[in-house]
């Protein structure tokens, strides 16, 4: 199982190489690529943290504001009926709106990644 490391709302999922005897990883919940490494965890957690802060320098440079981290919210706006639906569904099946919603997203991408 990958290892997380958390830093200034980033995070950054955390491998093993064995034949490169290396500790390497990237930056997830987002579109930009920050990818680091290292021998040791602490060597690599410090990377993780320079690659970050060198992302936000390479930013500041090129006078853009720096991607932040999906945050895992999703505003949707949709028809007064379909929204009506969508509540009488989610309430015959005894979950909220939400809970309704991301299980038929989930289905969709599971649908989705399997073509």
């Amino acid at each position: 199982m990958p290892a997380l490391f958390k830093y200034k709302d980033y995070t950054g999922v955390v491998e093993v190489d064995t034949e490169a005897k290396i500790l390497f990883g990237t930056v997830i919940d987002m579109t930009d690529v920050i990818t680091f490494q290292g021998e040791t965890i602490e060597s690599t957690h410090q990377a993780f943290k320079d690659s970050i802060e060198d992302y936000l320098e390479f930013c500041a440079e090129l006078g853009r504001d720096p991607e932040k981290p999906f945050s895992g919210k999703l505003h949707l706006r949709t028809q007064p009926e379909i929204h009506r639906q969508i509540f009488r569904v989610a309430k015959r099946q005894g979950v909220s709106i939400n809970t309704w919603i991301e299980q038929v997203l989930e289905q969709a991408l599971a649908k989705e990644t399997v073509k």
